[in-house]
Order: structure tokens, then sequence, then C-alpha cells
């Protein structure tokens, strides 16, 4: 019971401590802000400005990890930042981003410095940063802060050298005068306290005054230093003559020297630097371009073929020049020296012809012993002495050219003919009739430099033979009933004249009808003869032709008979060939209808040829011709009666097609086997019924027949009404 009670209150003294806390940080805040705080110019990153903390909220939530921040800064800059130092105390440090200088920018700057815990609770309070001044050493700027190269001129009369200048950070109106001065004495050198550098000494760059380091210093009214390097430089003045070493002035060279071959080295020296001739440059001043000299050694080395055989070479092979030698580019001392170089000839031509490649065209009944070639007056040698300048020709070889090619004399260059150059010949023709020689042409000194000649020697075939046909004339025969493009025969002409050219034929003369005027058409490569059209007996049953053939040589002629051979080939013509007729329905059957007759004509059949039969449209036989046969004139005859009443006529207007067939006359074999032509004639005839007017025939067809209906109280063409 007792540790009951005293549990119970040992609860409420908890629950009264932890109210109190509470009721003491109801809300988060910033402690130790807003405040004002000092930081010195040009302080490096992380110097600590001002250390802070934070009451959390009664609910003891933390601070939200990476705050608080600084959110604003007035006026803006990067150059502070929070830093955390635990969960509830934290520093303002600087950044390094940006330099804080007393002397060029704001001096004041207001931070805003915001806290948020993981609840939401917030806080915001300013801290003001005061940027303190800090004496700076001077400074000296430019190329002068890293150290200085200057130059004196040996020789020089002391004086006045350079004004050194630095600046006081401090000093922004450039009022408070600086102090300068020499950090370690020389006695070649002094400094006035305004920065002015004196030299006190005439140099000799040749007794060793060659440069000096100096060490410039500077300080400010309240004792700070700063310093800078100046290096003097003693340049030395050029004042001796460069005097020539290398004891030849006179050289003997090979020609065809490769390009870039050194062919001399030219030396010097200068008594003002001796022992350092590098710093001569040398130069032919000779206009030349066989040589060139380099500047900074001296070796001449060859820049251009040296041809002793060609040009001013072989009139004069010396060549002198002038060599230059200078110790500076310009403004310094320089000598002159003459040099020779005498070109010796070398045997590095050999014998060239102006052509290499002959090709001769030789008749084929050329004389034996004649001159083909005289290599002589294409070939040569540019060497400029003897021997070097000599050659001779090798023995000919080649294909095919041995027995008909010589040379005469032996190694002259002159190439004979010694053979048989016939083009029809067997042996030429297995030879092609091409021959191809080779001859060489050589130095007869060493090293023997040989060229290659080679001589093709074509034969030029001659017309000995004539262009003829292998028959005197030619006779061919073709139906007329052949169509266009039809063989009418082969002509053939021959030249036995090698090469064979391409034979072309032609139709000079004859062929023609008077409806065409070409029947025929002859294929100029083959020779055979072609119909253009159909040819037509019974206009022109013979054509006579004059065939020409033709090749780059000769031409030839020969006459060719076409015989047309007749067949029957032309249709019956009839006349009338349309016609029209009315007729009374009560015709006597055997009457000749309106005494309608045909006449009919044929130019290739007899008129007794002919047979007549109905075609298409004489519905139940009521017409016939007599004689349907073996006449050619014939009559249209009634050959059955109408009959209306029954029924059987319907029809009252007869189209006929009459057939009339020139094959009368041969038999059922000779039918089958021979060619029949058939005309055709067209009737038009109409029944009336009951006629009252006299019926008239026309051969003008429905016109007329219209006429005669409306004469008998009809309209025209309306065979209702004919009929009624």
């Amino acid at each position: 019971m007792y540790r009951g009670e005293l549990s119970k209150m040992q609860g409420a003294v908890f629950l009264l401590v932890l109210l109190g806390a509470m009721s003491g940080r109801e809300m988060l805040h910033l402690v130790h802000l807003p405040a004002t705080t000092t930081v010195a110019e040009n302080s490096p990153p992380e110097t600590p400005v001002h250390k802070f903390s934070v009451n959390l909220s009664a609910s003891l939530s933390p601070v939200i990890p990476g705050w608080p921040l600084i959110i604003n800064t007035s006026p803006l800059t990067d150059a502070f930042k929070v830093n955390w130092l635990s969960d509830t105390d934290f520093e303002v440090v600087t950044t390094g981003t940006e330099q804080l200088d007393f002397e060029t920018g704001p001096n004041i700057f207001d931070l805003q410095i915001y806290v948020k815990d993981d609840v939401g609770v917030t806080d915001l309070q300013i801290l003001t940063v005061q940027v303190t001044d800090v004496n700076e050493p001077p400074q000296f700027q430019g190329n002068l802060a890293k150290g200085l190269d200057l130059y004196i001129l040996e020789g020089a009369n002391p004086g006045f050298l350079y004004q050194v200048e630095a600046f006081d950070p401090e000093d922004t109106s450039r009022n408070i005068p600086l102090h300068y001065f020499l950090i370690f004495h020389s006695v070649n050198f002094s400094m006035s306290a305004n920065g002015t550098l004196f030299s006190t000494t005439e140099f000799d760059f040749e007794a060793g005054h060659k440069s000096f380091h100096l060490v410039a210093g500077v300080r400010d009214s309240q004792g700070l230093e700063a310093s800078t390097t100046l290096h003097v430089n003693i340049v030395n003045v050029n004042d001796e003559i460069p005097r020539f070493t290398s004891p030849a002035r006179v050289y003997t060279i090979s020609e065809e020297l490769v390009s870039g071959t050194i062919v001399a080295n030219i030396t010097a020296e200068d008594p003002d630097d001796k022992g350092f001739t590098g710093f001569l440059l040398y130069s032919i001043t000779t206009p030349n371009r066989y040589f060139v000299i380099n500047q900074l050694t001296g070796t001449i080395q060859v820049a251009h073929r040296l041809d002793r055989d060609a040009g001013e070479l072989r009139q004069n092979p010396s060549i002198s020049l002038e060599v230059l030698v200078k110790d500076r580019p310009s403004g310094g001392q320089e000598n002159r020296m003459q040099i020779t170089f005498i070109v010796e000839d070398i045997n590095d031509n050999p014998a060239m012809c102006t052509k290499t490649t002959f090709s001769i065209m030789v008749p084929e009944r050329e004389a034996k012993g004649t001159l083909l070639l005289d290599l002589n007056k294409f070939c040569f040698d540019d060497d400029s002495k003897a021997p070097n300048n000599q050659f001779n020709f090798t023995t000919p070889s080649g294909v095919g050219s041995s027995g008909r090619f010589s040379q005469d004399p032996a190694g002259s260059g002159k190439i004979v003919l010694i053979g048989d150059l016939d083009y029809e010949n067997s042996s030429n023709l297995a030879a092609g009739n091409k021959y191809t020689m080779i001859i060489q042409v050589q130095d007869v000194a060493p090293p023997y430099y040989k060229n290659n000649i080679h001589i093709y020697i074509c034969t030029k075939p001659e017309n000995e033979f004539p262009l003829a046909f292998d028959r005197p004339s030619y006779v061919f025969e073709v139906s007329e009933l052949r169509p266009a493009r039809t063989r009418v025969g082969l002509v053939h002409a021959t030249d036995k004249d090698f090469p064979q050219s391409s034979i072309m034929y032609s139709i000079s003369m004859g062929g023609a009808s008077l409806q065409y005027p070409n029947i025929f058409w002859i294929n100029p490569q083959t020779g055979e003869l072609q119909l253009v059209t159909k040819a037509d007996y019974e206009t022109t049953p013979i054509y006579i032709l004059r065939i020409q053939a033709t090749n780059v040589e000769d031409s030839s002629s020969v006459t060719v008979t076409v015989n047309i051979l007749g067949e029957n080939d032309e249709k019956p013509i009839c006349t009338p060939n349309s016609y029209f007729l009315a007729i009374p329905m009560d015709l006597k059957v055997g009457t000749n209808i309106q005494n309608f007759k045909l006449t009919c004509t044929d130019l290739d059949s007899s008129p007794r040829s002919f047979r007549y039969s109905m075609g298409p449209g004489n519905i139940n036989s009521h017409f016939t011709f007599s004689p349907n046969a073996g006449s050619n004139v014939t009559s249209l005859l009634l050959a059955t009666r109408f009959d209306c009443a029954s029924g059987l006529d319907k029809i009252w207007d007869y189209k006929l097609l009459v057939y009339i067939t020139d094959d009368n006359l041969l038999s059922g074999r000779k039918k089958a086997q021979a060619h029949v032509e058939t005309g055709t004639v067209t009737l038009s005839i109409s029944v009336i019924p009951h006629p009252t007017t006299a019926v008239t025939t026309t051969a003008r067809g429905e016109e007329r027949r219209d006429e005669d209906y409306k004469a008998r109280g009809f309209g025209g063409n309306n065979s209702d009404e004919l009929r009624l």
C-alpha cells in the first residue's frame, strides 16, 4: 500500500517537471539572434563569424537536416554559410567564395537565418556582420609582380634603367607615399626612394658582364613590405667582323648528284663571340639555282639537278658563288668569300630515241631490199663528251620478223625488207600479216645503258582480185499470195583479197510498181532478197532488178529476174452490189423478180467459174438465183410462195446476203487444195401485202422505197402501215 502511493507521487512530480519544461519553450526559436558581429577583411574560408543555438519547440521535434539556412542577404552575397556544431548548436562562417575587401566591397551584411523542425515549426532572425579593416602590405602589379626581365646594351652610359611602381591597398586615393629600395646591395645598380632604378657601371659583355639578379623592395607607412625580382640582361653589341676558317675555295663535283647532297662546308668564327659560331648566319649572294646554304651551319647542298649535258653547264661547267657570313640578321658585321664548283661529266644519259615505238605499213608487193626505217634519225645521246655520247644498235629479234627483215649493215639501225609480204600467202596469214621486232639502242661506254625499240610492221593489202557474184545472173520466183518479208532468194558475192572486208548489198535499179516505189528489200549484210509488200501478178508479172555489192575497195552488179506466180487472189465483183426491190405478196413462183440480174467479173477467173449462193436472210427459202453456177450473169427468182394466212411468213422486209464464189470449174479435190475467193452482194426486198400502185425498183435502196410507200398512202419507212 505504501509502495503504491509512493509510485503515484513520483509520477505526479515527473508530470509537474515536464509541464514546467514545456512552459519554458512552447515555440521553436533561435538563441543569440538577432545579433551584430564583426569579421576581418580577407578572412580565409571557414573563419568563425558568430555562434548561435536553437531552442526546440514543446514537441521536442528536431531541426530538419540542412537547416538553419541563410535565406536572404542584404546586400546579396555568397560569402557566408551555417555550419552544424551539434543538434542545437550552429556557427556562421566564411565560405571563401567571395573576397571580403574593406576597401572595395560592402562593409555591412544583414543575414536572414531561417530554421525549421520536422513538424513545420519555424523561426527567422537577423545577423548583422560588419567587415573590419586590416592593414595590407603594398603590392606589385602585372608582370612586375611575377618578376621582370630588363635589358641594357653593353657600353651604354650609366643612368636611368626602369621605374618600379607598387600600390597600397589601404590607400585607395594613392596619397600616402611608399618607400622603395634594393634588398641586396649592388655595386652596379642603385634605386631611389621613389622606385627609380639606375645603372652605375658601363657594362662589357665580353668581360663577363652578361646578367644580374636584383630584388626590389617596397615598404608602406606602417612598415609592411613586399618584394619582386628584376633580371637585368646585358645585350652584346656586335663590333667584330667574322672570319672564314674553311681553307678550300675550289670544289670538283660530279653531275647528277642527288638533291640535298652536301658538296662543301663553309666555316667561320666571330671574334665578338668566340666559340659560339652557331650565331653566325650564312647566305649565297650570287643568284643561282643549283646550290643552297644552311644559314646556321654553312653547309652547301645541291638544290637543283646538275646536268652537265644540257643548258649553260654544257658550255661552261664552272659555277662561281659568293658566300656571305653575318653575325646578325641585319645591321651586324659581315664578310664575303668567292668559291667555285667544277661539274664533271659522267655517263648518265642512255641513248634515247624521240620515238621508241614504230608502226610501219608496207605494201604487200613492196620490192626486197627496200629501206623501211633508219633509226639514226630518231636516236641520240645527250652526254656531252665521247665516249659517253656514243651508241649502236643490237641485232633485231621478234615474232615473225626472221627471214623477212634485217639490219643492214649490222648495228647501223637501218631496217630493210628481205622477205615476202604477200598478204594472201598462207605463212603470212598464219603470222597475221603483222610482225614485231625488238632492237636495243645501247651506250658503248659503261655502264652500257640500254633502251628497247619496238617496231611493228603491218602488211598493207592491195586490191589484186575483183569483187564478183557467184552467178552471172539470178532468176527467182515468188507467188503473188506471199506476204511482206517473204524470202525471194539470196545473192552472194566474194573477194579473194585479204583481209576480207564486209560486203554490203543494195538494189540499185528496178523493183517498183505503180502503187509502190519499192516491192523488194535486200538485207545489206546477207544479200537475202525479201518482199516489202505483196506482189500483184495481174499488174506486173516480171521484175528485173539490178543488185550491187560493195566493199571498201570495189563494187560489182548483177541482174536479178523475179517472176511473179499468178494465183487466184481476186474476188468476184458484181453489179449492182446492193439493190432494193419491192414485190407483191401474190407474185407467182418462178418469176424473175423485177427482171433483176447480177453481172459479175473476176480478173483471174473464167466467166463460167462463178457459183451463187444465199447467205443469212433468205427465211423460208423464198428466193433463188438462176442459173446458180456456170455463168457471169444470173437472175433473181421467187422460189416459194408467201404464206401469211397460216402464219408461216411473218417477215415483210428481207435483207439477203448473196455469195459469189469463183470455184465452179474446180473438182472437189481441187477445191480443197486451191485458193478460192468469194464476193458478196446485198439485196433489200420488201413484200407488199395488197399493192395499190405499180411497183418500181431502184438501186438507191431505202430512199426510193420510202417514196413508193408514200405514193401508195403509207408513211415513210413504216412497215406496220404497209401491212395495214
